[in-house]
Formats: C-alpha cells, sequence, structure tokens
C-alpha cells in the first residue's frame, strides 16, 4: 500500500498521523498502545489533516522513536519496530513506522520519572486502562495463535451484541442488568470485544458506553 493510500484511510484503530516526534515520552504511549491492540502504523510527517509537511531530520526522528521503544516502553519494543522512509510530494519525505500487534502484552509507556501506564487503541485515540484491562491483555494469546474472533463467542458475549443491534448503546450497568452479572465480569467481557473490534468505546460523557 502506497503513502497516499495510507494518508487516504485517516487516522484510526492502526493508523495514526504524527507531524514529528517532539518527546519520546509522548510518542510511547502510540507504540505501546498499537503493539497493545492489533499493531498499526505511525507517520511521521503528516499532520492531523492529512497533509504531508515531511520530516526535516530523518535521522534525529529515528532516534527519538527508538530511545522511546528502548527506554520509555516497558516490555521494550525496538527490536519489534520496523522503519521505512517514503518521498512524498515536492520531495518531503515521511517516515513510515509498522508496530507489529506483539506477544508480552501488556506494555506499559513511562509518562513521567517512575510513572508507567498501560494504553490500547481505541478508534483513533491511545486510551489508558485499567488494571483489570492489564489482566485481560496478559491472558490473551499471542497474535500468532488462534485469535479471539475465530473462536465462537460466550452466550456472555453475544448477549452484548444481541443488545446492540435492538439498542443505539449499552453501559456497563446496563450490561450487569442485562445478564445478572458482577461488574468485574461485565466489564472483562466489555473490554474484549473493543479491543477485538465488536464495539466501540465511547467515554466524552460522563458515563462511558459502547456501540457497534
Amino acid at each position: 500500500m502506497d503513502l497516499l493510500e495510507l494518508i487516504r484511510q485517516g487516522e484510526g484503530e492502526r493508523l495514526e498521523f504524527k507531524q514529528r516526534t517532539t518527546h519520546p515520552t509522548r510518542i510511547a504511549r502510540t507504540l505501546a498502545s498499537l503493539a497493545n491492540t492489533k499493531g498499526g502504523r505511525v507517520l511521521v510527517g503528516v499532520d492531523d489533516k492529512g497533509r504531508v509537511i515531511g520530516v526535516r531530520d530523518v535521522e534525529e526522528e529515528l532516534y527519538q522513536l527508538r530511545e522511546a521503544a528502548r527506554h520509555y516502553i516497558e516490555p521494550p519494543l525496538d527490536q519489534q519496530l520496523q522503519f521505512r522512509e517514503v518521498t512524498g510530494a515536492e520531495g518531503r519525505v515521511v517516515l513510515i513506522v509498522t508496530v507489529p500487534e506483539s506477544a508480552e502484552k501488556p506494555h506499559r509507556a513511562q509518562v513521567a520519572p517512575g510513572d508507567w501506564r498501560t494504553y490500547v487503541r481505541v478508534r483513533d485515540q491511545s486510551v489508558q486502562t485499567s488494571q483489570l484491562t492489564e489482566k485481560v491483555l496478559e491472558r490473551q494469546p499471542p497474535p500468532e495463535a488462534s485469535r479471539f474472533e475465530q473462536i465462537p463467542l460466550s452466550r456472555e458475549e453475544l448477549a452484548v451484541l444481541d443488545y446492540l443491534r435492538q439498542h443505539p448503546r449499552i453501559t456497563l450497568a446496563q450490561y450487569m442488568k442485562l445478564l445478572n452479572i458482577g461488574q468485574r465480569r461485565a466489564y472483562r467481557t466489555l473490554i474484549k470485544l473493543t479491543l477485538h473490534g465488536y464495539i466501540k468505546h465511547h467515554d466524552k460523557q460522563k458515563e462511558v458506553y459502547y456501540t457497534f
């Protein structure tokens, strides 16, 4: 897939645009979130509107990315990343960073000295997770193994999808009431379905909710 085709896709769960890498702590969150979810790409030298602005110093960008992957993510990701330089319009260079889905989840990103947090990819955002979500990630099979999508869904998981076919959204409280189950069990199911693309997580309002 060429550069313009990638850009036309727009930012999403597996694609992030970065004008430039300003500091390892910021890019570390993006890299970790992609590795913790389904993998993806970061286009460095492309702004939020999808315009190719190019990078001024490719070596400096590579240095920042490698620093982030090696020292600001735990376990480190530096051996997993792949880099490719692409020359766009007017000779502007874009750095394509490919982040495979990791078999060593969860990866934590350093946001401040001594402060390490876990992020996953939800739509076009890197979202901080809870301790419960980290446990879900730890229990996931490696990406080369059978994927969650290929395993028949349980009754509790199918109940979420059935509910959303008849209603525009579902909250954690509604799901707990629907099946008469506890908070941890309900949340674990909703997170699994979100991470594997069955449903979408929305947290911009007072109460978090989920949709198709």
